[in-house]
């Protein structure tokens, strides 16, 4: 009954504003029907009623937000604290750990000592410890006998080393012969060109072997009497034959002769095929006409680079010139070099033996 009463004034108070709007419109306005006028009091209902609505949709959803942020936020705190929970769990037992480990190893050192010292309390053991200990003192001992034989090898070595250096050294500035040589130019001795072969010429290397003086090929046969044996350093001559003859510093009973030729190591050319190998030894008189012969020799490269030869010369006799004749080589097809030649015996000290030539 009472919602009855209070539609009908709901109802009946359009009207009166109706009727009140109605009679303040001024005269001369257009008329306005009731159902229009119903019809503008109903729009201006929903417009009032819009805006609430609105509001209360936005305040829901506002609420539904922060609901999902607090629940969001919730489950973020309670992940972290889980996590500080594990971590303090992990340091914990590592930290447990840690001591457990220390409280064994502390344990192990104080109770292995006992342990051996009991356990080497038996014969065997004692046998066994005093074996390592005396094996130990001999080793020792072998190490010091070995260090000394090591200090007295390296001084002998040293020693040895300083020897042969020396020895080395006096070889190198002394005549390996160690007989007086007449067949050099430093006390007089020269070469006969006239009796001697003619010197090896080859026209179409000649400028080459110019270029490198070191095998020339064109030096003077007065290089046999100079002491400076090196390659290339030689007096050659055509063939596989030839002679040289000495004009020695007097008259000299000559007793060796001795060849002088680099080893095939040394060689340019690889080996000693040029060097002489059968030879035949004379002694000229004073006519240059009489020879006598003193014996023929065989040179051999795979011997020592410098070979002495004795000669025939019995009786003594003493004479002014020598003459070295070549009749073969080491398989040289085209010359022969002869290096140094030295002539050795006893200068004779009678009267007019004395004369001497210089070089011609």
């Amino acid at each position: 009954m009472g919602w009855k009463l209070s539609a009908e004034a709901g109802a009946a108070e359009p009207q009166r504003a109706d009727r009140r709007w109605r009679g303040n419109q001024p005269a001369g306005s257009p008329v306005v029907s009731e159902e229009q006028f119903n019809l503008l009091s109903t729009l201006d209902l929903r417009q009032e009623t819009h805006s609430p609505r609105v509001f209360k949709s936005f305040l829901s959803l506002l609420f539904q937000v922060l609901s999902v942020f607090i629940s969001l936020l919730g489950d973020v705190l309670v992940s972290v604290y889980r996590e500080v929970c594990s971590i303090r769990f992990l340091l914990t037992a590592v930290s447990l750990l840690s001591l457990f480990l220390t409280a064994l190893w502390w344990g192990l050192l104080y109770l292995v000592p006992p342990l051996e010292t009991t356990l080497c309390k038996s014969p065997a053991c004692s046998k066994y410890h005093e074996r390592v200990r005396t094996q130990g003192q001999q080793l020792q001992q072998l190490q010091a006998e070995l260090d000394k034989l090591h200090k007295e090898v390296s001084g002998v070595r040293t020693a040895n080393s300083e020897r042969v250096a020396k020895l080395v050294f006096q070889r190198l500035n002394e005549d390996f012969v160690r007989k007086p040589d007449y067949a050099l130019s430093s006390v007089g001795a020269s070469i006969d060109l006239e009796k001697t072969s003619r010197d090896y010429e080859d026209a179409n290397s000649a400028y080459f072997w110019n270029r490198f003086s070191f095998w020339n090929y064109a030096r003077p046969p007065t290089v046999i009497l100079e002491p400076d044996v090196f390659p290339g350093n030689c007096w050659a001559f055509e063939g596989d034959q030839g002679q040289v003859v000495i004009r020695l510093p007097g008259h000299v009973q000559l007793t060796d002769i001795t060849l002088q030729h680099p080893p095939p190591s040394v060689a340019h050319s690889g080996g000693a095929n040029s060097a002489p190998r059968d030879f035949q030894v004379y002694g000229l008189q004073v006519d240059d006409e009489t020879e006598v012969f003193l014996g023929k020799f065989t040179f051999d490269v795979e011997k020592s680079e410098i070979q002495t030869f004795h000669l025939q010369n019995d009786p003594p006799t003493a004479f002014p010139k020598v003459k070295i004749q070549i009749l073969s080589n080491w398989g040289h097809p085209h010359f022969t070099c002869l290096y140094r030649v030295r002539a050795h015996g006893m200068r004779s000290l009678e009267a007019g033996n004395s004369a001497t030539g210089g070089p011609n």
